[in-house]
């Protein structure tokens, strides 16, 4: 089941001073279909750096997309099942090309979930525990530990019987010079 997120979302009225525009669980979610229980939910995109604070519109309301527009950042929530719920069955490349990244899988990996993107995420465990792996190793996360994911080729894996909640924030990034990012 997709953990619902409430979002509440301040703006400003007619007259300039501050309100609340939103209140209620976020809307953009999406499912993978293709790997069980692996849910992404939206909060928040910026399309430009500094970001545009004016009007009062949802600029989540859109398909669910892996990475920002260039210049743009999303907040996101992300749930990981365990391991054995998906891994065994999924289709990393049905999943990727679902959220209009097919470019980012590493398709000649043998992990499905191993990508690189165009991002520096701040990655926040909310709850669980879940395994940051890079090309060279892996670290154990936990509730209250944060990731700062800098382009690089990596994936996840929840090894233990429950859920990994994390808060996910991605910036738009350069290309690092010789990475597997620089083929996009």
């Amino acid at each position: 089941m997709v953990w619902k997120v409430r979002r509440v979302v301040t703006g400003h009225d007619a007259s300039g001073k501050s309100i609340f525009t939103m209140d209620g669980h976020a809307t953009c979610v999406k499912e993978m279909e293709s790997m069980p229980g692996l849910a992404l939910t939206d909060l928040w995109e910026t399309t430009t750096a500094p970001a545009d604070n004016a009007g009062n519109h949802d600029p989540a309301d859109r398909p669910v997309k892996l990475e920002p527009p260039k210049g743009g950042s999303i907040l996101r929530i992300v749930e990981f099942p365990p391991d054995k719920v998906w891994r065994n069955n999924a289709d990393a490349a049905t999943a990727f090309t679902s959220i209009g990244a097919g470019h980012a899988n590493d398709k000649g990996n043998s992990d499905p979930m191993m990508h690189t993107t165009l991002t520096v995420d701040y990655i926040i465990v909310l709850k669980g525990e879940i395994f940051a792996i890079m090309d060279e190793g892996e670290k154990l996360l936990k509730q209250g530990d944060i990731l700062i994911q800098r382009g690089t080729r990596h994936s996840w894996s929840v090894r233990g019987d429950e859920p990994c909640i994390v808060a996910a924030i991605l910036v738009s990034a350069l290309p690092v010079p010789g990475s597997a990012a620089t083929a996009h």
